[in-house]
Protein backbone atom coordinates (compact mmCIF):
# COMPACT_ATOMS: atom_id res chain seq x y z
CA UNK A 1 0.00 0.00 0.00
CA UNK A 2 1.28 3.56 -0.95
CA UNK A 3 1.02 5.52 2.81
CA UNK A 4 1.08 8.64 0.91
CA UNK A 5 -0.83 10.00 -1.42
CA UNK A 6 1.33 13.39 -2.74
CA UNK A 7 -0.17 16.66 -4.45
CA UNK A 8 -0.35 16.25 -7.95
CA UNK A 9 -1.71 19.62 -9.25
CA UNK A 10 -0.36 21.64 -6.42
CA UNK A 11 1.95 24.74 -8.66
CA UNK A 12 -0.13 24.50 -11.60
CA UNK A 13 -3.63 24.22 -10.12
CA UNK A 14 -3.63 26.22 -7.14
CA UNK A 15 -0.08 27.36 -5.21
CA UNK A 16 2.43 25.26 -4.07
CA UNK A 17 3.62 27.68 -1.15
CA UNK A 18 1.26 26.80 1.76
CA UNK A 19 1.55 30.20 2.82
CA UNK A 20 0.63 31.84 -0.76
CA UNK A 21 -2.22 28.87 -0.33
CA UNK A 22 -3.60 29.83 2.45
CA UNK A 23 -3.94 33.55 1.72
CA UNK A 24 -5.61 32.97 -1.70
CA UNK A 25 -7.93 30.37 0.55
CA UNK A 26 -8.65 33.08 3.21
CA UNK A 27 -9.40 35.76 0.64
CA UNK A 28 -11.73 33.54 -1.48
CA UNK A 29 -14.00 32.34 1.54
CA UNK A 30 -13.74 35.82 2.87
CA UNK A 31 -15.04 37.49 -0.27
CA UNK A 32 -17.64 34.77 -0.04
CA UNK A 33 -18.60 35.07 2.93
CA UNK A 34 -19.20 38.83 2.71
CA UNK A 35 -21.76 38.35 -0.62
CA UNK A 36 -23.29 36.05 -1.71
CA UNK A 37 -23.13 36.73 -5.40
CA UNK A 38 -26.55 37.59 -7.56
CA UNK A 39 -25.26 35.89 -11.04
CA UNK A 40 -27.60 32.60 -10.23
CA UNK A 41 -30.50 32.74 -12.73
CA UNK A 42 -33.48 33.26 -11.28
CA UNK A 43 -35.14 29.87 -13.20
CA UNK A 44 -32.42 27.74 -11.95
CA UNK A 45 -32.92 28.96 -8.25
CA UNK A 46 -35.36 27.72 -5.57
CA UNK A 47 -36.28 29.40 -2.55
CA UNK A 48 -34.27 27.30 0.03
CA UNK A 49 -32.71 27.97 3.94
CA UNK A 50 -30.44 30.62 4.12
CA UNK A 51 -26.83 29.08 3.01
CA UNK A 52 -25.33 31.50 6.58
CA UNK A 53 -27.81 29.93 8.81
CA UNK A 54 -27.16 26.41 9.11
CA UNK A 55 -24.13 23.82 7.69
CA UNK A 56 -25.47 21.67 5.15
CA UNK A 57 -25.19 17.95 4.69
CA UNK A 58 -23.32 18.48 1.47
CA UNK A 59 -22.09 20.63 -1.27
CA UNK A 60 -21.31 20.59 -4.98
CA UNK A 61 -18.15 22.41 -5.81
CA UNK A 62 -15.94 22.92 -9.26
CA UNK A 63 -12.64 21.64 -9.65
CA UNK A 64 -10.99 23.49 -11.72
CA UNK A 65 -7.46 25.68 -11.29
CA UNK A 66 -8.48 28.43 -8.52
CA UNK A 67 -7.71 31.45 -10.33
CA UNK A 68 -10.88 30.03 -12.69
CA UNK A 69 -12.99 28.10 -10.23
CA UNK A 70 -12.01 28.86 -6.69
CA UNK A 71 -14.54 31.82 -6.27
CA UNK A 72 -17.57 29.49 -7.19
CA UNK A 73 -16.06 26.49 -4.89
CA UNK A 74 -15.30 29.20 -2.22
CA UNK A 75 -18.79 30.16 -2.28
CA UNK A 76 -20.00 26.78 -1.55
CA UNK A 77 -17.51 25.97 1.39
CA UNK A 78 -17.72 29.09 3.21
CA UNK A 79 -21.38 27.53 4.16
CA UNK A 80 -19.45 25.07 6.32
CA UNK A 81 -17.98 26.85 8.54
CA UNK A 82 -20.00 27.66 11.49
CA UNK A 83 -20.16 23.58 11.52
CA UNK A 84 -16.53 22.60 11.93
CA UNK A 85 -17.18 21.21 15.76
CA UNK A 86 -19.85 19.12 14.29
CA UNK A 87 -18.21 17.73 11.26
CA UNK A 88 -15.96 14.21 11.92
CA UNK A 89 -15.43 13.54 8.52
CA UNK A 90 -15.75 14.14 4.72
CA UNK A 91 -16.57 12.10 1.54
CA UNK A 92 -14.78 13.92 -1.06
CA UNK A 93 -16.35 11.67 -4.28
CA UNK A 94 -15.50 13.08 -8.19
CA UNK A 95 -14.90 11.95 -11.45
CA UNK A 96 -11.90 9.83 -13.02
CA UNK A 97 -10.21 12.37 -15.71
CA UNK A 98 -7.37 10.10 -16.62
CA UNK A 99 -7.73 6.56 -16.13
CA UNK A 100 -10.83 4.35 -17.53
CA UNK A 101 -11.98 1.75 -14.72
CA UNK A 102 -15.37 0.24 -13.86
CA UNK A 103 -16.99 1.08 -10.27
CA UNK A 104 -15.57 3.56 -7.93
CA UNK A 105 -12.30 3.89 -6.77
CA UNK A 106 -11.16 3.93 -2.77
CA UNK A 107 -6.89 4.62 -3.06
CA UNK A 108 -4.47 2.54 -1.83
CA UNK A 109 -3.16 5.23 0.24
CA UNK A 110 -3.61 6.21 4.23
CA UNK A 111 -3.39 9.88 3.78
CA UNK A 112 -3.53 12.48 1.45
CA UNK A 113 -1.30 15.19 1.16
CA UNK A 114 -1.24 18.54 0.42
CA UNK A 115 1.07 21.74 0.47
CA UNK A 116 -1.33 22.85 3.99
CA UNK A 117 -0.47 18.90 5.20
CA UNK A 118 -1.70 15.49 5.70
CA UNK A 119 -5.01 14.66 5.53
CA UNK A 120 -5.53 10.54 7.34
CA UNK A 121 -8.23 8.56 5.45
CA UNK A 122 -11.22 7.32 7.82
CA UNK A 123 -10.34 3.55 8.34
CA UNK A 124 -13.43 2.78 9.65
CA UNK A 125 -15.47 3.71 7.03
CA UNK A 126 -12.97 2.72 4.09
CA UNK A 127 -13.42 -0.83 5.80
CA UNK A 128 -16.72 -0.84 5.36
CA UNK A 129 -16.56 0.43 1.98
CA UNK A 130 -14.63 -2.50 1.01
CA UNK A 131 -17.48 -4.85 1.41
CA UNK A 132 -19.99 -3.58 -0.85
CA UNK A 133 -20.12 -4.38 -4.50
CA UNK A 134 -18.49 -2.00 -7.43
CA UNK A 135 -16.35 -1.04 -4.94
CA UNK A 136 -12.44 -1.20 -6.03
CA UNK A 137 -8.96 -0.30 -4.47
CA UNK A 138 -7.08 0.97 -7.01
CA UNK A 139 -4.53 3.62 -6.67
CA UNK A 140 -4.28 4.99 -10.36
CA UNK A 141 -7.57 6.46 -10.78
CA UNK A 142 -6.14 8.89 -7.46
CA UNK A 143 -2.85 9.17 -8.13
CA UNK A 144 -2.79 12.52 -10.90
CA UNK A 145 -6.44 12.93 -10.18
CA UNK A 146 -7.49 16.73 -9.74
CA UNK A 147 -11.14 16.64 -9.49
CA UNK A 148 -10.64 15.52 -5.56
CA UNK A 149 -7.42 17.17 -4.41
CA UNK A 150 -8.83 21.03 -4.86
CA UNK A 151 -11.34 20.45 -2.59
CA UNK A 152 -9.15 19.50 0.10
CA UNK A 153 -7.24 23.03 0.93
CA UNK A 154 -10.87 24.49 1.57
CA UNK A 155 -11.68 21.73 3.76
CA UNK A 156 -7.85 21.79 5.50
CA UNK A 157 -8.47 25.75 6.19
CA UNK A 158 -11.95 25.32 7.57
CA UNK A 159 -11.94 21.67 9.29
CA UNK A 160 -8.49 20.80 9.86
CA UNK A 161 -7.16 17.71 9.88
CA UNK A 162 -10.58 15.80 9.16
CA UNK A 163 -10.45 12.51 8.32
CA UNK A 164 -11.77 11.78 4.68
CA UNK A 165 -13.40 9.50 2.39
CA UNK A 166 -11.95 9.67 -1.26
CA UNK A 167 -13.96 8.52 -4.00
CA UNK A 168 -13.52 8.06 -7.92
CA UNK A 169 -16.22 7.54 -10.03
CA UNK A 170 -15.44 4.99 -13.22
CA UNK A 171 -18.12 3.31 -15.31
CA UNK A 172 -20.76 2.92 -12.71
CA UNK A 173 -24.70 3.34 -12.21
CA UNK A 174 -26.01 6.29 -10.04
CA UNK A 175 -27.25 3.38 -7.43
CA UNK A 176 -23.97 2.35 -6.96
CA UNK A 177 -22.47 5.34 -6.13
CA UNK A 178 -25.79 6.00 -4.10
CA UNK A 179 -24.99 2.79 -2.33
CA UNK A 180 -21.33 3.74 -1.69
CA UNK A 181 -22.41 7.11 -0.31
CA UNK A 182 -25.16 5.86 1.89
CA UNK A 183 -22.56 3.63 4.04
CA UNK A 184 -20.90 7.02 4.83
CA UNK A 185 -22.62 9.67 4.76
CA UNK A 186 -24.16 10.19 8.31
CA UNK A 187 -25.10 13.11 10.36
CA UNK A 188 -21.83 13.82 11.34
CA UNK A 189 -20.54 13.54 7.58
CA UNK A 190 -19.65 16.19 4.98
CA UNK A 191 -19.95 15.38 1.36
CA UNK A 192 -18.58 17.62 -1.40
CA UNK A 193 -19.23 15.87 -4.69
CA UNK A 194 -16.77 17.94 -6.93
CA UNK A 195 -17.90 18.92 -10.42
CA UNK A 196 -17.36 21.30 -12.98
CA UNK A 197 -20.67 21.69 -15.72
CA UNK A 198 -20.32 22.50 -19.39
CA UNK A 199 -16.88 22.74 -20.94
CA UNK A 200 -16.00 24.23 -24.08
CA UNK A 201 -18.39 26.53 -25.41
CA UNK A 202 -18.72 30.13 -25.90
CA UNK A 203 -19.78 32.40 -23.06
CA UNK A 204 -23.68 32.84 -23.83
CA UNK A 205 -24.39 29.29 -24.70
CA UNK A 206 -22.71 28.05 -21.54
CA UNK A 207 -24.39 30.45 -19.31
CA UNK A 208 -27.72 28.78 -21.13
CA UNK A 209 -27.12 25.48 -20.67
CA UNK A 210 -25.37 25.91 -16.84
CA UNK A 211 -28.60 27.83 -16.25
CA UNK A 212 -30.73 24.32 -17.49
CA UNK A 213 -28.50 21.73 -15.80
CA UNK A 214 -28.57 23.91 -12.36
CA UNK A 215 -32.55 23.25 -12.58
CA UNK A 216 -31.66 19.88 -13.04
CA UNK A 217 -29.41 19.43 -10.21
CA UNK A 218 -32.15 21.48 -7.91
CA UNK A 219 -35.29 19.67 -9.35
CA UNK A 220 -33.32 16.66 -8.47
CA UNK A 221 -33.93 14.53 -11.58
CA UNK A 222 -30.99 12.58 -12.25
CA UNK A 223 -32.05 10.42 -15.50
CA UNK A 224 -31.92 14.20 -16.90
CA UNK A 225 -28.27 14.90 -16.30
CA UNK A 226 -25.52 13.31 -18.71
CA UNK A 227 -21.90 14.07 -18.63
CA UNK A 228 -21.96 16.52 -21.21
CA UNK A 229 -23.60 18.73 -18.62
CA UNK A 230 -21.19 18.06 -15.75
CA UNK A 231 -17.92 15.67 -15.72
CA UNK A 232 -18.72 14.33 -12.29
CA UNK A 233 -22.60 13.71 -13.31
CA UNK A 234 -22.58 10.00 -11.60
CA UNK A 235 -21.45 11.14 -8.68
CA UNK A 236 -24.27 14.16 -8.71
CA UNK A 237 -26.30 11.33 -9.70
CA UNK A 238 -25.39 9.25 -6.94
CA UNK A 239 -25.99 12.33 -4.35
CA UNK A 240 -29.81 13.26 -5.80
CA UNK A 241 -30.45 9.59 -5.16
CA UNK A 242 -29.67 9.54 -1.87
CA UNK A 243 -31.30 13.27 -1.12
CA UNK A 244 -34.37 12.17 -2.30
CA UNK A 245 -34.16 9.04 0.48
CA UNK A 246 -33.49 11.36 3.03
CA UNK A 247 -35.85 14.32 1.93
CA UNK A 248 -32.97 16.99 1.32
CA UNK A 249 -33.24 19.49 -0.32
CA UNK A 250 -30.63 21.16 -3.04
CA UNK A 251 -30.14 24.60 -3.52
CA UNK A 252 -27.95 26.64 -6.00
CA UNK A 253 -25.69 28.90 -4.70
CA UNK A 254 -23.63 30.13 -7.68
CA UNK A 255 -23.90 29.62 -11.24
CA UNK A 256 -20.75 31.38 -13.05
CA UNK A 257 -18.27 29.81 -16.03
CA UNK A 258 -14.28 30.64 -16.63
CA UNK A 259 -15.63 34.07 -19.06
CA UNK A 260 -16.77 35.58 -15.49
CA UNK A 261 -13.51 34.72 -13.18
CA UNK A 262 -10.36 34.77 -15.31
CA UNK A 263 -10.55 33.74 -19.05
CA UNK A 264 -11.51 34.67 -22.45
CA UNK A 265 -15.69 34.25 -23.18
CA UNK A 266 -15.15 32.11 -26.60
CA UNK A 267 -14.58 28.98 -24.89
CA UNK A 268 -15.69 28.29 -21.48
CA UNK A 269 -16.01 25.78 -18.86
CA UNK A 270 -18.96 26.16 -16.49
CA UNK A 271 -19.03 26.08 -12.62
CA UNK A 272 -21.34 25.39 -10.06
CA UNK A 273 -21.94 25.78 -6.19
CA UNK A 274 -24.64 23.80 -4.96
CA UNK A 275 -25.51 23.15 -0.85
CA UNK A 276 -27.85 20.20 -0.09
CA UNK A 277 -29.87 20.48 3.57
CA UNK A 278 -32.62 19.25 5.13
CA UNK A 279 -36.17 20.61 3.81
CA UNK A 280 -37.07 23.54 5.37
CA UNK A 281 -40.27 22.05 6.82
CA UNK A 282 -38.58 19.77 8.66
CA UNK A 283 -36.38 22.15 10.70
Amino acid sequence: MDGVREAAVAGTFYPADPARLRDQIDEMLGVAARARPATAPPAAATEGPDPDATPPRALIAPHAGYVYSGPIAATAFHTIAAAAPTIRRAVVIGPSHYVPFTGVALPEAEVFRTPLGDLPLDAEAVDRLHELDGIVTWMEPHRREHALEVELPFLQRLLGEVPIVPLVTGAATPEQVAAALDLVWDDETLLVVSSDLSHFHDYDTARRIDADTAEIIVSGAPENLDERRACGRLAIQGMQVCAARRDLHIELLDLRNSGDTAGPRDRVVGYGAFRIDWCVQER
